[in-house]
């Protein structure tokens, strides 16, 4: 599947036109559209903060890659 990403801004919310798209003639295509909302970047700015402050933690700065791995194949393994 090729997928391809294009922004607009609505002008008119009763109508969107395409243009210069990259498919051909009959080519069956899906649509999908999302919204950008102020609120996503806030959040994804927090989560970066909180991931900062979570690895920088004591506790954290022990971890080891083995212990990572260990804990990841109990955790594969149903323990």
């Amino acid at each position: 599947m090729r997928a391809y990403k294009k922004y607009v801004t609505i002008d008119n919310p009763k109508k969107l036109v395409l243009s210069d798209l990259p498919f051909q003639h009959g080519q069956l295509v899906e649509i999908v559209m999302t919204a950008e909302d102020g609120e996503r970047e806030k959040r994804i700015q927090e989560l970066r903060t909180l991931l900062k402050k979570t690895q920088a933690l004591p506790k954290v700065q022990t971890i080891t890659d083995d212990m990572i791995a260990e804990e990841l194949a109990a955790y594969r393994a149903g323990k």
